[in-house]
């Protein structure tokens, strides 16, 4: 039966005469070759060329292969608990029961270690020096025991902060920039100017009897006491209170305003509290310290500040104290009575100094644009 072919067909299927001499010539000649070269295994090729191609394979491998470290994507510890963007005093972030711990050891520490090194020294005057225990001046040795034992509070405060907290312990001290000793013995020469501006009118105002004022050797003893010891005691405080304390009570708030108020409010009271007074212009007077050097930190995203200013309110009042002191010890009285109206000028005097952080600092921000 004969199958009509279409035109169409005919010319889209080529076909393959095997009697053509041409064709059988063109599959014998040169496709068996051919098919031949690709069914063989190719051989390694030796030179650069191979080089560049195991490499390329192995480059391409590794790449496939490796996977990313983990870690790279992960925020640093230092800037999930430390917010630059946040006011100093406000600006770092811990667990709800650190604060809680912190101020439990801290209050302990303080208590504690001024106990035992309190002891000490009492072994060392009464049983080795014959002094009598009625007698109740602060003389060199217990000072120095009092002031090294709130010393060493500073960095077991800070210890417990990076360990406990998972703080960097340096944010206690500045935010945003490092700690400046030159910002510090600024604000020392202007304090100390404040201090002495301040200590006369309260002079004019409530004057030391003359009478009382007398050098002894007890009296050079306890103003190189005063001078070595009292800085790094008032230092410590500042540590502990406005660097540690106030920031973790902050941690507490999310928003900067109310953290804030919360923290100047915690630290401060508890400032007041821990030097156990009973007066209630004392009481006004470490409220107001607590309160006004929280605010210099604040303003300066800073300790050098109220470290100054509390260090050279304690030099003055613990100096004076020991040279109006009839060649004795210093007389400590905190009970209700002692204090009196004159102390309103050491809050007037915060204030100031309070002003003059503040312009200082609106004028370094001026001249670093």
């Amino acid at each position: 039966m004969h199958v009509p072919v279409l035109a169409e067909e005919q010319h889209a299927m080529p076909v393959i005469c095997p009697t053509d001499a041409t064709a059988t010539g063109a599959l014998s000649g040169s496709t068996r070759p051919l098919l031949g070269t690709l069914q063989r295994r190719p051989t390694a090729v030796s030179g650069p060329a191979s080089v560049f191609r195991s490499s390329s394979r192995h480059s391409r491998k590794a790449t496939m292969t490796t996977t990313p470290d983990p870690t790279l994507n992960q925020p640093s510890r230092a800037s999930s608990s430390v917010d630059g963007s946040r006011p100093f005093g406000a600006h770092l972030s811990m667990r709800w029961w650190v604060p809680l711990v912190l101020t439990i050891i801290v209050v302990a520490a303080i208590y504690g270690l001024q106990l035992l090194f309190g002891a000490l020294a009492a072994i060392v005057e009464f049983g080795l020096l014959g002094k009598d225990p009625d007698d109740s001046p602060l003389t060199p040795l217990p000072y120095l025991a009092t002031n090294l034992a709130i010393i060493l509070v500073a960095p077991l405060t800070l210890l417990l902060l990076a360990k406990m907290g998972r703080v960097p312990w340096r944010s206690a001290l500045s935010l945003g920039r490092a700690f400046s000793r030159r910002r510090l013995a600024t604000y020392l020469g202007l304090f100390a100017a404040l201090m002495v501006l301040a200590n006369a009118a309260v002079q004019l105002i409530n004057p030391s009897p003359l009478s009382l004022f007398a050098v002894s050797g007890t009296t050079i003893t306890l103003l190189a006491v005063v001078v070595v010891t009292t800085p790094l005691q008032a230092a410590a405080e500042e540590i502990a209170f406005r660097g540690v304390l106030t920031a973790s009570y902050a941690s507490w708030v999310r928003a900067s305003g109310p953290a804030l108020i919360v923290g100047i409010t915690g630290s401060s009271v508890l400032f007041s509290l821990v030097h156990t007074s009973t007066d209630p212009w004392m009481i006004l007077n470490y409220l107001g310290l607590g309160a006004s050097t929280a605010v210099m930190a604040l303003i300066s995203r800073g300790l050098e500040a109220p470290i100054a200013f509390h260090v050279m309110n304690n030099v003055f009042a613990m100096g004076i104290g020991a040279l109006f002191a009839e060649g004795d010890g210093i007389a400590q009285d905190r009970s209700a009575g002692a204090g009196g109206p004159y102390m309103l000028v050491f809050l007037v005097a915060e204030l100031v100094a309070v002003a003059v952080v503040w312009l200082l600092e609106k004028r370094r921000r001026r001249n670093l644009r």
